[in-house]
Order: C-alpha cells, then structure tokens, then sequence
C-alpha cells in the first residue's frame, strides 16, 4: 500500500479525527418560499433556514434532538439509522483517543486498532449511506448528497488494505 506501516497508526488516527469534520451528508430543499440548508456531521447536524424573515436563523442539533424533532415525520427513521451510525463513530472516536494516547497499550490489544479503526470508519460509512437512502426514499424535501459517505468509506478501506509489519 502507499503508506509505511509505521505510520499506519497515525493514520489511522487522523483519518478517524478528520472523519469527524467532513458532513456525511449536505442537503438543501426549497418549499413554499423557503429554503433549507442541512449540513449533518457525524456527530452534529446544523440547519440553516432561509428565506422567512421570521423563521431565519442556523440551528445545532445532535442525533437524537434531531430525532425528537423529526418525531412522526416519514423521515424519522432516517435519523434513528443516523443516531445508530453516530453511535458508531462515537465508538471510532474513543479507539483513536485510546491510541493516541497510549499506542502501545493500544498496539497489544487481541485486534489490530489500525484495522478496528477501518472497520469502524467503513461500518459508518454503510450505516451513513442507508441514512441517505432513507431521506431519499422517505420523501424529504430536497436532495441529499452523501458527501462523507464517500470519505468513510475510502477512509476504511484504506486503513484496512493498510500492510502492517509486526
């Protein structure tokens, strides 16, 4: 592969970090005079409402207040599969966190965290890309573009098609 398997676990551990600052999804829609602008990170969704003087404004939600808000709407299921695929991440994150600060702790576990990392970043990738689907599937209002999608799942298959040397 194109990396050095000594900087494997570095890598592994700025994907993952970096993973969490690419939206897996961006979505716009346009109704009755106003627009709506979705940017969902993994772990945060910011909604930008534009258009009504009134209901003007940019909004920040985690997975299950968006949910909440989402509740009895057709596309609440999409949001539940995003909490799941946050829950997930969440996971991602902790494992980098533990091998970056204790490698060698981390380097002696049953299973190699380079590859627990790629798995977790392309399970993600899966469970953001049926989140996608779901909005699509469910009637929202406009199109979802799966951007981080894309990046989760290059980021996983990276990491594990990574060569590591013992």
């Amino acid at each position: 592969m194109w990396v050095r398997s000594e900087y494997a676990g570095e890598l592994a551990v700025l994907l993952t970090w970096l993973s969490a600052f690419i939206p897996w999804n961006v979505s716009f829609a346009s109704q009755s005079g106003a627009s709506l602008l979705f940017v969902r990170f993994p772990l945060v969704q910011v909604r930008y409402v534009f258009g009504i003087p009134v209901a003007r404004g940019v909004a920040v939600s985690d997975p299950l207040s968006a949910i909440a808000f989402q509740s009895g709407q057709s596309i609440e299921l999409a949001y539940q599969v995003w909490a799941g695929g946050s829950a997930v991440f969440a996971v991602a994150l902790l494992v980098s966190a533990l091998y970056y600060w204790n490698e060698a702790w981390a380097e002696s576990w049953p299973v190699d965290p380079v590859r627990l990392l790629g798995v977790l970043l392309g399970a993600t990738g899966v469970v953001f890309a049926g989140a996608t689907y779901l909005l699509l599937s469910r009637g929202f209002g406009g199109l979802p573009i799966p951007l981080g999608v894309v990046f989760l799942l290059l980021f996983g298959g990276v990491l594990l098609t990574v060569e590591r040397t013992d």
